[in-house]
């Protein structure tokens, strides 16, 4: 199978040049039937890389309603009132929050203040005075910040320093007005971690955060990067926390999905040993995450995030018709890692799709067999 890594290597230069490029490029030559390069997402179902959403992990109808009601109108009442209706210790309050300041942050980038009339995320600032009070709106705010620093600033700056701080009140003042919601100690994860907060005060936070939903894994995938060996130059700490969470979880939970995120932090280290993807280490991971997809629950709106690292893993270890199975389910929506980590989410997605498509077909597999 190692001709389809060096297939990666030319899918990815293509997934560079655009769609245009690669259909021109369909028109140029025939292959044969069966050849990696006849493999097409296509005759799948599969959307096209331009039609991938880049923004959330799987679907949230309503959320999506919001979101281009919000792009439209810059009306920041229907962010606030989707928020006001979502259950704060849900997991989808978590990733909306996320999503309105990824939204925000987005706009910023493609139009900074000064340079138009209209700066991009103005309808933040707008919500934020004119509803000081509104829990929803400060977390947002909170998020919103930590993004900032992290995608435009450098760690351990002045800058980058001056930004945490500045979140690190807005989450506070969210807590305060939301006592019982999770999620501004969860956005503060991210800041314990850039601000390396020493280890009795990260669990302190961390404490706050049980309190009000132990089994939360979205907060257990934000406490991740804490322990992870680039925080803290073992790699042990990690994965003991990983396996502890995975040991105690309750039926139907996805935490038991938690070992695979571990491994997947810690694959600088390790992704140049020979057949490591074959091995117990990430097979075992692999076999957990698979065990909590297949018993969650069906409205569990963190189980993309666990299929899309998923697929990512079944590609490399060369199982294709497992990786297919993942496609089936995520297809459509990219904003989960591993993707987020490249600059073009959906040319990255699109490439290991190729690669499982590709796979599954020199295997035998075709449409009509892909069980749906």
């Amino acid at each position: 199978m190692e001709i389809l890594w060096v297939l990666m290597a030319v899918l990815l230069f293509f997934a560079a040049l655009g769609p245009v490029l690669l259909r021109r490029r369909g028109g140029i030559r025939q292959v044969a039937p069966g050849a990696p390069d006849a493999a097409d997402p296509a005759a799948y179902g599969f959307l096209r890389q331009e039609e991938l959403d880049v923004r959330l992990p799987g679907p949230d109808e309503d959320l999506e309603q919001v979101l281009a009601h919000l792009q439209h109108s810059q009306d920041w009442r229907v962010a606030s009132q989707l928020l006001q209706a979502t259950e704060a210790e849900s997991e989808a309050r978590w990733q909306r929050v996320q999503a309105f300041a990824g939204m925000a942050s987005l706009e910023l980038a493609q139009r900074p203040g000064g340079v138009s009339e209209n700066p991009g995320g103005q309808w933040l600032r707008v919500w934020r005075t004119e509803a000081p009070k509104d829990a929803g709106g400060a977390a947002v705010y909170a998020e919103f910040l930590v993004q900032q620093a992290w995608r435009t600033a450098t760690a351990g700056t002045d800058e980058f320093r001056i930004i945490l701080e500045e979140a690190r009140g807005a989450c506070a003042e969210a807590a305060l007005l939301a006592p019982g919601d999770p999620v501004p100690y969860i956005v503060e994860l991210s800041i314990a971690r850039g601000l390396a907060y020493p280890r009795e005060e990260f669990e302190q936070l961390w404490l706050k955060i049980l309190d009000r939903n132990a089994t939360h894994m979205g907060a257990h995938l934000a406490a991740l990067h804490y322990w992870c060996e680039k925080w803290h130059g073992t790699r042990d700490l990690a994965h003991h926390f990983t396996d502890a969470a995975a040991a105690r979880a309750p039926q139907g939970s996805l935490l038991s999905a938690l070992p695979l995120f571990a491994v997947f932090e810690h694959l600088p280290d390790v992704n140049l040993v020979r057949g490591f993807y074959q091995s117990e280490v990430v097979t075992k991971a692999v076999e957990g995450a698979q065990y909590a997809v297949h018993h969650a629950r069906h409205d569990d709106p963190t189980t993309p995030h666990v299929r899309h690292l998923l697929l990512f893993f079944l590609v490399r270890g060369e199982r294709w018709g497992e990786a297919m199975d993942q496609i089936l389910h995520i297809d459509g929506h990219v904003g989960a890692l591993p993707w987020t980590l490249s600059p073009d989410p959906a040319a990255d997605y699109a490439v290991y799709r190729a690669l499982a498509v590709a796979g599954y077909e020199a295997n035998g597999g075709n449409p009509a067999t892909l069980r749906h």
